[in-house]
């Protein structure tokens, strides 16, 4: 069996480092949140010249929320002020956006500005931008669980119709591919609880820079170093 292509569809990234990139310059945390969102513009538009069909981002984790009320505020100004600077450029560029996670707690102002984006994007095309805010991969789960029992007490699904495919379906990238790449950025080695179920055979890279400083130079290494990959999905060759 020769190895499949590794042909990139879908980028995932953990933007990790704000925080630390900001300390190590003596400035506030939230100066590093403000650079990072500057970075994601770059990265978002290189997507679009590398081959990337889909782009998600991990913006705010569930486990955020245990930060200091400042930076969380700041946090969610920021993301406000994103989507308010950013839309028109998004539809510009023929980019389609998504946001996946929990949006219950979120201020409904931010949450009107996230279903206007994704409403005003839905026809785009040429990249699926998918940002992860107030997501949590066990928590993901738990929902699509409910989603799932619900149904069964409706009768709209019986046990046996309970297949790895239709639990896909449930989670909240159910519209999107698994990711093929996972970078995660400033030199840590873990997942924290991004995409557990959509990563069981996604490539990992781990950049030792601060998101800050992940440039398109390190962007363009990194798939290129994905594509001489060996990507064999469990089988022996």
């Amino acid at each position: 069996m020769n190895s499949i292509k590794n042909e990139i569809l879908h980028v995932a990234i953990i933007m990790d480092g704000n925080g630390r990139w900001a300390n190590a310059r003596a400035l506030e945390r939230l100066k590093g949140h403000a650079k990072g969102a500057e970075r994601v513009r770059h990265i978002v538009r290189a997507s679009l010249g590398l081959n990337v069909t889909h782009l998600t981002l991990f913006a705010f984790s569930t486990e955020n929320w245990r930060r200091s009320e400042r930076e969380v505020a700041g946090l969610m100004s920021l993301f406000r002020a994103y989507i308010i600077s950013e839309s028109a450029k998004l539809q510009l560029n023929d980019i389609k956006v998504l946001f996946i996670g929990d949006r219950t707690p979120l201020d409904p102002k931010l949450i009107f500005l996230m279903d206007e984006l994704e409403t005003l994007t839905k026809s785009n095309d040429a990249l699926t931008l998918t940002i992860a805010l107030n997501y949590g991969g066990r928590d993901e789960i738990i929902r699509a669980t409910k989603q799932i029992v619900k149904k069964v007490k409706l009768g709209e699904l019986i046990e046996n119709d309970i297949t790895p495919e239709v639990f896909s379906l449930h989670l909240d990238t159910g519209s999107l591919p698994n990711p093929d790449l996972i970078i995660r950025t400033s030199g840590e080695y873990r997942t924290s609880n991004f995409l557990p179920w959509q990563s069981v055979y996604s490539e990992y890279v781990f950049e030792k820079v601060n998101w800050p400083d992940f440039n398109n130079s390190i962007y363009e290494k990194t798939i290129k170093e994905f594509k001489s990959r060996n990507r064999r999905y469990g089988s022996a060759k």
